[in-house]
């Protein structure tokens, strides 16, 4: 069974973020559903979510206070674990069932797609 597709205007969210960001597909400029670039899991970047709280960040282990998010300098890992099943330029296709890791701890997931009808594997 399938799950929705990320794409281009996804909205995704940190644990620790305090605003939702929107994906930018960068890995391929071809291949599209419902209208807008299909997101590989090499589009894990850049992604800014406001503020951060984690407590490893290094403004709020020293404040108490929330920091900026450094969104991209954070994000080492592609999307994962990605479709099994559907590759878009050679990659596999980034899906609602994946996560991102940041490296304060957060966890970013997708959270609206434009592509709500369509599902992949």
């Amino acid at each position: 069974m399938g799950t929705n597709p990320i794409t281009q205007t996804s909205l995704v969210k940190c644990s620790f973020g305090a605003a939702p960001a929107t994906v930018l597909v960068q890995s391929q400029p071809l291949v599209k559903t419902c209208g807008v670039l299909a997101a590989t899991i090499m589009d894990n970047k850049p992604l800014f979510f406001g503020t951060c709280t984690s407590p490893a960040h290094p403004v709020v282990s020293s404040t108490g206070s929330p920091g900026p998010c450094l969104g991209p300098a954070q994000i080492a890992a592609p999307w994962t674990p990605g479709s099994p099943t559907v590759k878009i330029a050679g990659k596999p296709a980034a899906n609602k069932s994946c996560k991102l890791m940041c490296n304060f701890g957060g966890i970013i997931e997708m959270t609206m797609t434009p592509a709500m009808t369509v599902k992949i594997g």
